[in-house]
């Protein structure tokens, strides 16, 4: 895994390096306002993984009203194919498994290099808001269909020290807006 460093500071996921991506957080957000997608904004400290995240669920994000918190795997197949899924964040996921629903060859986890050229994203931050760099790159997304039950969805906003709570309907209207359409599937 390859590291930028500045000034012995390694650039990490956090909104404090915002800046140094594609598109930064804030302006997702002040795009996301334009095209009138509700949602509610959570500040907390960086997380990378789903175990980090559930230490700090309890603070703001409220699962047990119906609202699922997810994980993301960028995964790339042999035949250089980008997929991004999204599952609930509990959800076992089998590669092989997967590779049969989705119609791919043998699935492997993206590298870092390649998590930034395709969702513009570094390791921890990703999340189907990142489809918004993704929709121009060719990865394409799928979501387990579980998560059409869910009354809200936290996702991170292209910054791993930031939530954002927001409907499954507000959720699709912002793949409406950047001009993708889904593929909710049954894992």
């Amino acid at each position: 895994m390859i590291k930028k460093y500045t000034d012995d500071i390694i650039i990490d996921g956090s909104s404090r390096f915002q800046d140094s991506l594609p598109l930064s957080s804030d302006r997702l957000l002040e795009i996301m306002d334009k095209w009138n997608i509700e949602y509610d904004l959570h500040y907390h400290t960086p997380v990378k993984t789903v175990n980090q995240s559930r230490e700090i669920q309890g603070s703001f994000l409220k699962s047990e009203s119906g609202g699922c918190h997810v994980k993301n795997l960028y995964l790339r197949d042999r035949k250089k194919k980008n997929v991004l899924l999204v599952a609930q964040q509990d959800r076992i996921i089998d590669l092989k498994k997967l590779k049969l629903t989705i119609g791919t060859s043998h699935l492997s986890f993206g590298s870092e290099q390649r998590l930034m050229e395709h969702l513009g994203v570094r390791p921890g931050s990703v999340s189907p808001l990142s489809m918004i760099n993704g929709a121009n790159k060719g990865v394409i997304l799928f979501i387990d269909i579980k998560l059409q039950s869910c009354s809200k969805i936290y996702v991170h906003p292209l910054v791993n020290d930031r939530t954002v709570e927001l409907s499954v309907k507000n959720l699709e209207k912002f793949f409406e807006k950047i001009g993708i359409k889904p593929n909710w599937i049954v894992l």
